[in-house]
Order: C-alpha cells, then sequence, then structure tokens
C-alpha cells in the first residue's frame, strides 16, 4: 500500500487525489488542509457574502465523500516542515507523517500592497470562506465599502456588497476595469452597468493612505480625494504560498518550478496549482489548477500524463450578466478583430494571421465555448472573419 500526502486541499489537491485512487486502487491517500471546510467551489464565494447561498451548497466533496474513499482528510492542520530524505512531514502540533509520493498544492494569498495603514481592522481581501465570513461580519455593522482593484474576484465580492446594501466605491490603478478581459469599448459597458448598480468608480487612481485609529474608516488617494469606508477590500492579484518550498529546498522562480509532469526538482515531490509555473507561466485560475492536480495525480500514481498549458480564460457572473474572456483580448486595437456590439451583448473576435488569438463574450456566452476550442485547435478562421460580427453567428461552424 503506497503512502501518499497532499498538502492542501483546494482543487488542484482535490482533484489529484480523485485521479490518485483512479489510478492506485489500493492507494493511502493522507490530506493536510490549513482551511476549517472542505473542498469547495472558491468562485461562489461572492454569493456566500451577498447571502444568496451557503456553504454546504457549494461544498464539492463533503466529509462523507473522503470517508467513502478512505482518504484520511485532517483539516485546520498547518504542515510546517518537510524532511525530503525521511519523506516525512511535520505538522504545527508535532506529529510526523511519513510519505512516498507528495504533493505541495498549498495554494496562494491575496496580496495586499504596501499602502499605509493596510494594517487596521477593516483592511481584508477574499480568498477562502474564512476570509469571506469576516466580511459578512464586518458588512452587518457598515453602510460602505472601499474596493481596491477593479479585477474579476473583486468586482464579484463588490457586487455582492451592493446587493447586501453597502455603497461601493472602486479604485482601479488602470483606466479601465478588468484590463486583462476586457478592451475599453467592453470595459465601458461594463461600467454602465455597475454604476447602474450604485457603484462608484475611480480610475486611473493610486490609493495613499487607509484612514481611521485602529479601524479603518477610509481611503486616500493620491489625487487627494479622500473616500468613506469602514471596509477597504484588496483585490490586487496573489502570491503564491511557497514558504515551504522554500524550506524544503525546491527550485523557485516565480513561483515553484514543475516538468510536463508537474514533478518538481527533488525526488517524489510534486506540485500543483497556484503554488506552481509551468513552462515560466503562472497561471493563478481555476481551470489550470484542476488540470494540474489531475495530471500530478495521474503521475504520482505511476501513470505518464502530460500537461501541455491552459488557455487563459476567465468567466465572470455579476449583475445577472456573463463575461467569458480569453487570449489576447487585443486592448490596443491593433488586430484584425469581428466585433458586435449591441443590445446588451459586446463580443469580439480577435484574428491573427487567419488564428483566433483571443475573445471576448459579454451580455452572452453563447458559442463562447466553441470559439475557445476552435482557438486551442488552432482553426484557420479567415472565411468567417465578417460572419464572425453577426449577432447570431453559429460558432459550430468553426469546427465543422
Amino acid at each position: 500500500m503506497k503512502k501518499y500526502i497532499i498538502i492542501g486541499n483546494g482543487v488542484a489537491g482535490a482533484t489529484a487525489a480523485d485521479k490518485i485512487l483512479a489510478t492506485d486502487s489500493s492507494a493511502k491517500v493522507t490530506i493536510f488542509s490549513n482551511e476549517d471546510a472542505p473542498y469547495y467551489y472558491r468562485p461562489r464565494l461572492p454569493e456566500f457574502i451577498s447571502g444568496q447561498t451557503e456553504l454546504a451548497k457549494f461544498t464539492l466533496h463533503d466529509g462523507e465523500y473522503y470517508a467513502s474513499k478512505g482518504v484520511d482528510l485532517r483539516m485546520g492542520v498547518n504542515i510546517v516542515s518537510v524532511d525530503t530524505e525521511k519523506r516525512t512531514v511535520q505538522t504545527s502540533g508535532g506529529e510526523f507523517f511519513g510519505y512516498e509520493e507528495l504533493l505541495l498544492a498549498t495554494g496562494a494569498h491575496p496580496f495586499i500592497p504596501p499602502v499605509q495603514g493596510s494594517d487596521k481592522e477593516g483592511v481584508m481581501a477574499l480568498r477562502t470562506i474564512a476570509d469571506a465570513r469576516q466580511i459578512v461580519s464586518w458588512a452587518k455593522r457598515t453602510d460602505s465599502a472601499v474596493l481596491v482593484g477593479g479585477g474579476l474576484l473583486g468586482l464579484e465580492a463588490g457586487a455582492a456588497l451592493a446587493k447586501r446594501g453597502l455603497k461601493v466605491r472602486v479604485v482601479e490603478f488602470f483606466d479601465r476595469l478588468l484590463p486583462r478581459q476586457m478592451d475599453p469599448a467592453g470595459a465601458a459597458k461594463l461600467q454602465q452597468m455597475l454604476e447602474g448598480m450604485g457603484f462608484e468608480f475611480y480610475l486611473g487612481k493610486k490609493a495613499q493612505q487607509i484612514t481611521g485609529d485602529e479601524m479603518a474608516d477610509g481611503l486616500s488617494l493620491e489625487s487627494g480625494e479622500h473616500l468613506a469606508g469602514q471596509i477597504i477590500l484588496f483585490s490586487a492579484g496573489v502570491r503564491p504560498n511557497l514558504e515551504l518550498a522554500q524550506q524544503m529546498g525546491l527550485e523557485i522562480d516565480k513561483a515553484v518550478k514543475v516538468d510536463d509532469r508537474m514533478h518538481t526538482s527533488l525526488d517524489g515531490v510534486w506540485a500543483a496549482g497556484d503554488v506552481v509555473e509551468h513552462q515560466g507561466v503562472f497561471y493563478g485560475i481555476w481551470p489550470a489548477s484542476q488540470a494540474q492536480g489531475a495530471v500530478a495525480g495521474q503521475n504520482m500514481a505511476g501513470g505518464e500524463a502530460v500537461y501541455a498549458g491552459t488557455v487563459m480564460s476567465n468567466q465572470l457572473k455579476v449583475v445577472g450578466v456573463d463575461l467569458v474572456a480569453g487570449g489576447d483580448i487585443d486592448a490596443e486595437g491593433k488586430l484584425q478583430a469581428a466585433v458586435y456590439n449591441g443590445d446588451g451583448i459586446y463580443r469580439k473576435i480577435v484574428i491573427d494571421d487567419g488564428k483566433i488569438a483571443g475573445f471576448i463574450f459579454f451580455g452572452t456566452t453563447e458559442g463562447a465555448a466553441k470559439c475557445q476550442k476552435a482557438m486551442e485547435q488552432d482553426v484557420d478562421v479567415s472565411a468567417f472573419a465578417q460572419q464572425m460580427a453577426k449577432r447570431n453567428f453559429d460558432f459550430g461552424k468553426l469546427l465543422d
């Protein structure tokens, strides 16, 4: 019976565990998680904040699931060190556990920029269910929030707070919202919709200082403006949790370096998810973590799976409006594009050398999956360049 240890129970760790068990039926799998909840769907945390759902509704694997699979899930446990020669891990409680194959799936943490006053109470970021609970607790005793960062998760969290009745003010360093997923025309459409929800936007602005005594009461901008808010919510990206990797002596650049099989620089040690970089790319998105976890788990159990990368794409649903974006959205307008803009829909297909280089579907997801598949398969779409600008174009034609 081979012993497997997985550190981290997010999408990468949970997916890896399933693959290990599917490949090695006699596997003994132990998962350590520093969270107090089993595997849940992180993108739905904003719905929890708004009060639209509860944790049980977006828990993907509960305690009964792990028990039925024979997995030893240890929640609320931190691994403080790994001895790669003895092949043991040590918990914060001083216990030691042996392994034959180890997966590092420690994920990432929110980045809070070094803004003066960021240590005050009321300064938060959203990453885990514990963060979401804290935000809900604070939202019950205030009527306003300042969101620093106009990214995907931030806007969803902001929309959740707006649904709770809070006034939400958004500060974004760039001159438009969702700079990675939206070009100027699409971002303007999204901004208009959010303003209709009561959002206020301060674009092209930079945070200077969080004001208040021990508790935050607002944010001062470098422009001299002051925005009131008892919740200061940062959405400024994530950074990989590298403490264990550094202690183990793993090869690290932006994150833990892995090969196409998700193996690290040390024998018997694998890594997947938001703690890794593959071929110089740090993804930080759910689909990549899921795919990496699957490859790692299969290979840990003796398989021969290969990770070939993931198309950078994101999906947002805010104010009931869908947004799917991927690849090169060509915000500068340098490439050919098929654009439809009307009746609440903004759709842009970027074409480079006859192939789809990127896309934006805002207000509809119809055709988005097929468009992404055509991009991944390098389909020549030259013949459809004009037709794709029509409202009811059938993207299935690209795959015929």
